[in-house]
């Protein structure tokens, strides 16, 4: 049976919008990942078969390519082609899916996957925002089937949390304490060094800067996002920049070439749900991972799930029977932050290095993504 193994999975600290890392080119973020993942695993970059990255809102220095774009500012071999995806939160992600499809399909043996989000350059919904000077103003506008199925309802992340909140009736105080703890857990973690394995320095940005000092009280005084809602920035994932990567590697390859692989790929699938609530795709994609997997929640040690939004997380863990106490163990999003196409990578690398230094077996990521989809990756430490 065809193995796709896990190399090694890197990123650069995650900068807070205007931090340390907004003034950098997104090709360069990009390559910056690239080239650390090279050295540290010692691969000749000539052998890689192909670069795989996630970003959204491809415009601008984010425009043409990046994966391809990266590869070359690295100053690596311009015969190694590359190819950019887009599946929203989950796009990195989604790399990693198609790079361990390319290999167990016996038509690659190396790739690089990863992702790449600058958002203090060029903000969320940049694109569409730009689409608007076309006549689109949002991208359902105008579409007669969609207008058939959905009608006008409006879709927005934002409307999604808010129903997900009500639907499975977790209240403020119940998103704000999961808010609290995030950045509780995130604090401690840094404190720690869990995350000094996966990090790589850029310039000035050696940690993550989205955790800060905060309280209940603090956030009970913020305005809600929609009026008689729940949501408040509290309880949101922050606005962020930087970068991740990993190197995937057939059985083959290993042997070649003397990697030492850190994990396997168990599984990978993805799934979809209602897309007004847009966010609650991974209680799906989970529950068929499992299945498919032969593996229930209690046989997974540790779980990364995108927060988005608190609702978001607080909704599977209700619906999936998780603990929480296995759930985004070093702080999540709202704290650590969200560089859209780099989440699906820089997840994974936090994901197997907690695997790593709890001794856990398996490991489930899950995000969810613009569309009403998510992806689940389930992994296995060697």
């Amino acid at each position: 049976m065809s193995e796709v193994y896990i190399v090694d999975a890197i990123r650069t600290p995650i900068g807070k919008r205007g931090g340390a890392l907004s003034g950098v080119h997104p090709i360069d973020l990009g390559a910056h990942v690239v080239k650390a993942l090279v050295e540290r695993t010692g691969i000749d970059p000539s052998d890689v078969d192909d670069v795989i990255f996630g970003c959204v809102d491809a415009i601008g220095g984010q425009a043409g390519n990046i994966a391809r774009m990266s590869w070359l500012a690295a100053g690596f071999p311009e015969h190694v082609p590359g190819v950019t995806v887009d599946r929203q939160c989950g796009s990195s992600q989604q790399a990693v899916h198609f790079g361990a499809q390319a290999i167990l399909s016996g038509t690659a043996d190396l790739i690089v996957a990863g992702g790449v989000q600058n958002m203090s350059q060029i903000p969320i919904s940049a694109a569409m925002i730009v689409g608007q000077q076309y006549g689109f103003d949002t991208p359902t506008s105008g579409s007669v089937g969609w207008t058939e199925r959905y009608g006008d309802q409006e879709v927005s992340q934002f409307k999604g949390a808010e129903m997900i909140a009500e639907k499975w009736d977790i209240s403020r105080e119940e998103l704000e304490k999961w808010a609290l703890q995030s950045h509780e857990r995130a604090k401690a973690a840094i404190a720690a060094g869990r995350f000094d394995n996966e990090i790589v320095a850029m310039g000035d940005a050696t940690v993550d800067e989205g955790p800060r000092e905060t309280s209940l009280e603090k956030m009970a005084t913020l305005k809600v996002l929609v009026e008689d809602g729940r949501m408040t920035a509290a309880v949101a994932s922050q606005i962020s920049d930087g970068a991740s990567a990993l190197l995937l590697a057939s059985a083959e390859a290993v042997e070649k070439y003397n990697l030492k692989p850190r994990a396997r790929i168990h599984h990978l699938s993805a799934r979809g749900d209602d897309p007004i609530f847009m966010l609650s795709a991974p209680i799906p994609a989970t529950k068929h991972a499992l299945a498919k997997a032969g593996l229930s929640i209690e046989d997974i040690d540790i779980v990364e799930i995108n927060e988005a939004f608190a609702p978001v997380v607080l909704a599977w863990i209700k619906e999936i029977g998780a603990d929480p106490a296995k759930v985004n163990v070093n702080g999540g999003a709202i704290a650590l932050g969200h560089p859209l196409g780099a989440t699906g990578t820089k997840l994974m690398a936090t994901l197997l290095n907690e695997l790593e230094r709890t001794g856990g077996r398996y490991g489930l990521l899950t995000i969810c993504e613009g569309g009403g989809t998510a992806n689940a990756t389930i992994i296995e430490r060697l």
